[in-house]
């Protein structure tokens, strides 16, 4: 183990988020005359395993590090590197894109209930990547950003405010914008780790000028002490269309790891005036079905929908196949093993991206002491230069997000600046 690893307990403020970023001195400008419109349908290769495979953590004891954390918010807690996976949260939040096809159906959709059923299945087919993902993405330094180009649609994430710890990141296609913002709450309950994604997100359907908002539910991990660690998703989603009045209605089962509700979620669609309009069952790593509300839904069984026995049932998500390696790749999806590739498409990045951040470089190669050592390297970068703001009086400043009035919630919300896109990076902080 590292020097920086047996350093794993560190209760000061300067914690999980806790990296900022100062302003990069000098020119850094990169100017671009690329055409900035969305990217046209055709995908390129992509990789479909990382450089190496993950290493054992047979050695390392996670209640090692926890137990005198029981009660405690985790972000005060620094965890040694062999607990990370070689991601970013920033990347990890981009894996809501997964499954973006389902938002283009809802766009296509000339009735509201099949556009509620869409989007209910988006929201659901967002949380499968979490599947046995048992280990924690690299929290983002202050400032740092990502973005995802895929055909028909782009991305771009930053971390924008260090306390409380926020992400905010914003999707844009033909048929619709999705954006929001996560401060992810973290505690641990002596069995049990619990994760609270604070913060709602924000999908516009442009096509009927549509406007859905939802938060995520709370995401727990379970046998950290003893046993075989899982992973499961509970509590209510609530997705509600501004303009309509319409809503949906999700509950995500808790349940032990043997019982036969494991993973289940089921619900309802109600239109303005409050009527059912269709049901759902499903699993959150699994599927989402819909059906017709001619059904008892007290009665409505998962496997019932599995054997083709509910009323006009329709499967509306269904997840993709992992690679028979994903357990030796941090059970990671086909979809997150191509979240940090580099190559000739990449030579426009920022000098922000998650993409160039050396810690998490390095872990991907399977060299965890030299992640950790620039990990250890960044961090400390960072707590010098909010020294030095301090010291200053100057204030961190976002440079893609503004936090303002969002125009069909009326709430403060973090707004993405388009001028990204132009890809001028001569103000971008040096952070790593």
């Amino acid at each position: 183990m590292s020097t920086q690893e047996k350093k794993s307990i560190d209760s000061d403020e300067d914690e999980f988020y806790e990296c900022e970023a100062s302003p990069k001195k000098g020119n850094h400008s990169r100017q671009h005359s690329r055409n900035s419109s969305l990217p046209k349908a055709g995908y390129n290769s992509h990789r479909t395993r990382l450089p190496v495979k993950m290493f054992s953590r047979s050695e390392f004891s996670v209640w090692s590090i926890l137990k005198q954390c029981i009660g405690k918010e985790l972000s005060k807690i620094t965890m040694p590197i062999v607990f990370n996976e070689p991601l970013s949260f920033l990347q990890r939040i981009t894996e809501y894109m997964e499954y973006s096809d389902l938002l283009t159906k809802a766009n296509e959709s000339p009735d509201p209930t099949s556009r509620m059923e869409y989007v209910a299945a988006f929201a659901v087919s967002a949380l499968s990547s979490n599947h046995e993902r048992l280990a924690k993405p690299f929290n983002p330094l202050l400032g740092e950003t990502y973005e995802l180009v895929r055909p028909g649609v782009r991305l771009t994430a930053e971390q924008v405010s260090h306390h409380p710890p926020v992400s905010a990141f914003h999707a844009e296609s033909e048929n619709y914008s999705f954006c929001g913002s996560i401060h992810p709450k973290m505690k641990f309950w002596g069995k049990s780790v619990e994760i609270t994604p604070k913060g709602n997100v924000i999908l516009h359907l442009k096509k009927w000028n549509e406007t859905y908002t939802w938060s995520n539910v709370v995401c727990s991990i379970h046998n950290i002490i003893i046993g075989k660690m899982w992973i499961e998703h509970y509590g209510k989603m609530d997705i509600k269309c501004i303009q309509t009045g319409w809503e949906t209605i999700l509950n995500f089962h808790s349940c032990g790891w043997r019982s036969h509700r494991q993973h289940e979620v089921d619900g309802y669609v109600l239109s303005e005036d409050k009527e059912k309009m269709k049901y759902f069952i499903g699993r959150w790593i699994d599927n989402l079905y819909s059906y017709d509300v001619t059904a008892n839904m007290d009665n409505i069984k998962y496997e019932d929908a599995l054997q083709n026995q509910l009323p006009n049932q329709r499967l509306l998500w269904s997840a993709n196949k992992r690679s028979d390696q994903s357990h030796e790749y941090y059970n990671f999806s086909n979809f997150a093993i191509t979240l940090n590739e580099m190559g000739e498409g990449f030579k426009s990045l920022p000098p922000t991206d998650s993409r160039l951040r050396p810690d998490i470089r390095k872990l991907e190669e399977g060299d965890v002491d030299g992640a950790g050592e620039e990990k250890h390297r960044v961090e400390e970068k960072q707590r010098e230069s909010r020294r030095h703001r301090k010291k200053d009086k100057n204030d961190w400043c976002q440079r893609w997000f503004k936090l303002d009035k969002h125009p069909a919630t009326g709430q403060n919300e973090w707004i993405f600046d388009q001028s990204y896109w132009k890809r001028d990076w001569t103000n971008c902080p040096d952070i790593f």
